[in-house]
């Protein structure tokens, strides 16, 4: 009775856990393919370059993942081929275990993307937190003999109604935008204010004198101490936003971002830009033209790319530059539109949904 009470209690924290992680990456699928390709890319040039052929089907794979996550924790709380998925659950959380293992040794992917953009863990914490799952999943291989061999049908239908609804949920948010925005340039930020630090930071230094290491709480006058390092006191209050930029040939383009009303138009990547919906973006930028709003250009591309997509179009309107990373961070669709009303973010579209010009305007009159 104590072994079947503790068997369950591990069925739901495993479980529990797998749908937890899985359903927040279902809300952002397009951040998990993002992840993978920083995987694949990294595999292909230190373990194999067969890797690099994974790259154009991170999308596809990483949907996969996230519902099979969410699938076969549902299936190990109800009891569902309770055999067949603790071996699965153990192969998984094997793949993920030397996925976190050699980000970690290896510094190479610096945030594993285990719980998205909602719970940001240190290489390190991945790993640990993987080897606890190991560990408790090993327990259940140990006694999966013990666990149900059978379910109700009610059993089996709620597994499929969860897996179509993942998968649907997946695909909404791919086509559209994430359900929950986690990420720093979410609706309501401002960004220049996300950029300073929420209160000042502060600061202990380690010296060493006479052989003894010390901590001091500031900088000593004392030239007979060695610096050792110096670490944050209080990294909560770092900056939530580190990395944005933008520039043309012109100069640098951040500060005037910040003023006035904005929309932005924004791309990842150049041969990866979606062009079904461009025309209704030539109608939102055409319909702007005379209006109280500056519409700019920002793209992960070269000078002469951006310039000549403005001129195919006809837009008329300032191309900027910026990193790949940072407009992927911003957006999860390329392109995408980003409204700012003196560096506050008023709203996001997904290229699906891009908005008219009176919708656009009625954000500014709120």
């Amino acid at each position: 009775m104590i072994k079947d009470g503790f068997l369950w209690v591990l069925r739901l924290l495993v479980g529990g856990l797998f749908i937890f992680s899985g359903l927040i990456k279902v809300n952002d699928p397009v951040g998990t393919s993002i992840k993978l390709e920083e995987y694949f890319d990294v595999f292909s040039n230190d373990i194999a370059g067969f890797f690099a052929a994974f790259e154009p089907f991170a999308l596809q794979i990483g949907v996969f993942l996230v519902v099979v996550e969410v699938v076969l924790g549902v299936m190990l709380i109800l009891g569902v081929k309770s055999r067949f998925t603790v071996w699965a659950l153990g192969l998984m959380i094997l793949f993920f275990t030397f996925l976190t293992f050699y980000s970690a040794y290896f510094n190479k992917v610096t945030d594993c993307g285990c719980f998205g953009d909602a719970i940001k863990l240190t290489p390190w914490e991945s790993f640990y937190k993987d080897i606890i799952l190991l560990v408790l999943i090993t327990i259940l291989f140990l006694f999966r003999d013990d666990l149900p061999d059978s379910s109700p049908m009610w059993a089996n239908g709620l597994v499929v109604l969860v897996l179509i609804s993942s998968l649907v949920l997946s695909i909404l948010a791919i086509r559209n935008l994430p359900f929950i925005d986690f990420r720093a340039y979410k609706v309501g930020v401002n960004i220049p204010q996300a950029m300073e630090p929420s209160a000042p930071l502060l600061y202990s230094y380690v010296m060493k004198k006479d052989g003894e290491t010390v901590i001091l709480d500031s900088y000593p006058s004392d030239e007979s101490y060695e610096f050792v390092e110096m670490n944050i006191k209080n990294p909560e209050n770092l900056p939530k936003i580190s990395d944005f930029a933008v520039w043309n040939e012109n100069g640098d383009y951040s500060a005037e971002m910040f003023n006035g009303n904005k929309v932005a138009i924004l791309v990842s990547s150049m041969p990866k830009m979606d062009d079904s919906n461009l025309e209704q973006i030539d109608a939102l930028i055409a319909s702007l033209r005379n209006s109280p709003i500056e519409v700019v250009f920002v793209a992960a591309a070269t000078e002469e790319e951006i310039t000549k997509l403005i001129s195919e179009r006809g837009w008329g309107i300032t191309g900027l530059q910026a990193d790949a990373t940072v407009v992927k961070t911003i957006i999860r669709s390329n392109p995408g539109i980003m409204i700012l009303k003196d560096g506050e973010v008023l709203s996001k579209y997904h290229h699906n949904n891009t908005p008219e010009a009176g919708e656009v305007l009625d954000l500014f009159m709120k």
